[in-house]
């Protein structure tokens, strides 16, 4: 997804910006390449000389990204967002390294470097598009939303559950450092909606009301419940006690002091922002909202589509996933409608978990059998290892059903497949299968591994990616439990056709709220309406969607395209199609834009012969 931007300086500049960064970029890739000074340097040394840079460019003004990567580096920081400089410096880079590409001969470029150029190219156009002054003014001026922002991804980052490490007592200074810089983020967050409120650019009623329930949960955790105060609770044995006593003190003065700053946003929101917020909760309702809408189409599904187009590919997928889910109603032998039959695995006893420890213990169960089978589908499996727990309690109310938080590349912290244990009742345990290939393996566990574990790939490919990729694969994964036996139970079956049926109703439902004026009550009764969903997980996944809009419109529009892709290659190939090498080609080169994946498995199907 593009980071929001919206840069305030005159075009004269950024241009002056842009050239600085310029003529940084191109010396440091003859640098990077001096001790080729003899010979003519190859197109494909200037690119990667290019990436390396890049790369190395962009985890210093992105600080976040190098940690997750296990680089400590730039822990001390955060990072300078939202910031006029910072959204600057990153049109700038982005313009500068388009510049520095476009001087490379791709004609002269192996098949492999090849897709990279075209990936890079693809992804630094397309930032571009988003640094505009057309978009940046729709963007960060709505910097949060219950969804999105650094006040739902922080505490669980600063937890010693995340990303960070805790490891050191430099690692727990580094933390204070960022707590600082957290709350100036949060304060600026405060003048970003100032901003909007004066342009007209305001986020909902709905969603803003959800930021102050938010604020408002985590202030009333207290120090002794908060997740800043995690790492206190968990000190390596080898931290003398004078540190233990210190670094206690500090972190409570700390969590003091960002308690301070959520109460400065939640009486912020309530008290002034609340009033202006809009009433309609689609884009269509936003000033700008329509150019905004279909940027973020062709953003996260990498397609140039129309919002009909979607639409009625959604409305046709509902149809055919109900004939199908017809078909396991009378296969159980339920005498009654498919509407009785979802109230039935709704409410019914058998389908909801007696507690958590016995819904974790569900998910240990299915992990075991994944890994008995997955080896008949891939011939590369992750190094790093996949761990298996709920959301904290502090935060599990507003998460999705689940979740994947990466590892890093040399498998020192493990990824973890997050489920979500709030509200037992209307947690359906005929979903855990499907779930658990989606969000744990082979989706984004494999994926998301299998790539960054890759050496041979340049960085901006090993650790970046787009919505309709990551989330397509996941989403196609989850039909991998056909092959390797495990939708045997009908019930899981249905599981697996009611999570597909989301994600055909996000294609209904995302398009019908933001480009055809949609209810928020509406939504919901069509998602309620056309599957098994409890009200809380369907009114979860609404405001999901007036949250961060289009986003969940690639998983199917990725999905699709790799399941056409797949059923070519078995068609082309016969016999000799093996779903390991399929596997292997579809994820060996990083999360690529769907035009580009077409082209790659088509060019593989051709040279099998």
């Amino acid at each position: 997804m593009i980071k929001p931007a919206f840069v305030l300086f005159a075009s004269a500049s950024l241009l002056a910006i842009s050239g600085a960064a310029s003529a940084q970029i191109l010396p440091a890739m003859a640098a990077a390449l001096e001790h080729h000074a003899e010979s003519e340097m190859t197109e494909g040394e200037k690119m990667k000389a290019l990436f390396a840079k890049s790369d190395e460019d962009n985890l210093k003004r992105n600080p976040i990204g190098a940690l997750f990567r296990g680089d400590e580096r730039y822990a001390d920081q955060l990072g300078d967002y939202i910031s006029d400089e910072y959204y600057a410096g990153e049109k700038a880079a982005e313009t500068a390294e388009l510049a520095a590409l476009m001087q490379i001969n791709r004609d002269k470029l192996n098949a492999t470097d090849k897709i990279a150029y075209d990936v890079f190219k693809r992804d630094k156009e397309q930032a571009l598009i988003g640094y505009s002054d057309e978009i940046m003014a729709l963007t960060v001026v709505r910097p949060v939303n219950h969804f999105s922002g650094f006040h739902t991804f922080y505490p669980n980052f600063a937890s010693g559950k995340g990303g960070a490490p805790f490891k050191t007592v430099k690692n727990y200074e580094d933390n204070l450092k960022r707590h600082k810089q957290f709350i100036t983020i949060s304060d600026r967050s405060i003048g970003r909606f100032r901003q909007g409120m004066e342009s007209g650019v305001v986020e909902t009623k709905l969603t803003i009301t959800n930021v102050i329930e938010q604020l408002a949960t985590q202030i009333g955790l207290g120090l002794d419940g908060s997740p800043f105060m995690a790492p206190t609770k968990n000190f390596p044995e080898d931290f003398s006690d004078e540190d233990k006593a210190r670094l206690t003190k500090e972190y409570a003065a700390a969590t003091t002091d960002i308690f301070a700053g959520y109460q400065r946003m939640h009486d912020f929101l309530k008290d002034e922002y609340l009033a202006v917020a809009r009433e309609g909760v689609g884009l269509s309702y936003m000033k700008g909202g329509d150019l905004m809408y279909k940027n973020l189409i062709e953003n996260t599904t990498t397609l140039p589509l129309e919002a009909d187009y979607i639409h009625n590919l959604g409305v046709s997928e509902v149809t055919r996933i109900k004939t199908e889910m017809e078909a396991i109603k009378a296969e159980v032998g339920f005498d009654g409608s498919l509407s009785e039959f979802f109230e039935f695995l709704r409410t019914d006893a058998q389908f909801h978990p007696k507690s958590r420890e016995s819904l974790t213990q569900r998910y240990y169960d299915m992990g075991k059998l994944v890994d008995a089978k997955i080896a008949e589908q891939f011939k590369v499996l992750p190094k790093s290892p996949l761990e298996i727990r709920p959301y904290d309690e502090s935060i599990e109310k507003f998460q999705a059903g689940g979740s994947y938080q990466s590892g890093t590349p040399d498998g020192s912290r493990p990824g973890v497949f997050y489920f979500n244990a709030y509200d037992l009742p209307s947690r359906n345990t005929s979903g855990i299968t499907t779930l658990y290939l989606h969000e744990g393996a082979p989706g984004h566990h494999f994926q998301i591994s299998l790539a960054q574990e890759n050496t041979e790939l340049p960085n901006f490919m090993r650790f970046g990616g787009n919505t309709a990729y990551v989330e397509g694969w996941a989403l196609y994964s989850e039909k991998l439990g056909f092959p390797m036996g495990l939708y045997d139970d009908p019930y899981q079956r249905f599981g697996h056709l009611d999570d597909e049926m989301l994600r055909a109703m996000r294609l209904v439902v995302d398009t019908g709220l933001h480009s055809k004026g949609w209810t928020r009550e509406q939504a919901i009764k069509y998602m309620l309406d056309n599957s098994s969903m409890g009200e809380t997980d369907a009114t979860a996944e609404v405001e999901r969607y007036i949250a961060i809009p289009s986003q969940a419109l690639a998983y199917k529009i990725g999905a699709l395209t790799i399941q056409r892709l797949k059923a070519e290659a078995q068609e082309a190939l016969g016999d000799r199609f093996d779903p390991r090498e399929f596997h292997d080609q579809v994820l060996n080169t990083g999360a690529l834009p769907m035009s580009v994946l077409e082209s790659k498995i088509r060019d593989w199907v051709a040279s099998q012969g």
